[in-house]
């Protein structure tokens, strides 16, 4: 995302000839915009999204339980982390 932001940023500084990058070529500018496809299909091939997805999922299925278990007057039970 952060890729893009920075792509973002600089094709518009190149668009309106803001600051230095309006000297710069086209390949530098729209260079973020590869890196960020590249990023994601590497995240993607390798599973890190999905893996990262994951752990959200079970985060939030955890913190579910345990204030179930708080609201029912139970005490958390220690975890070993």
């Amino acid at each position: 995302m952060y890729f893009v932001m920075a792509g973002i940023a600089l094709l518009l500084l190149k668009y309106f000839e803001i600051g230095f990058v309006a000297e710069w070529s086209w390949w530098w500018v729209l260079a973020p915009f590869a890196l960020a496809v590249a990023w994601w299909s590497w995240a993607d091939s390798t599973g890190y999204t999905k893996r990262k997805a994951m752990e959200a999922m079970e985060k939030k299925k955890q913190d579910r339980i345990d204030r179930q278990r708080e609201s029912l007057g139970l005490r958390k039970p220690n975890r070993r982390r």
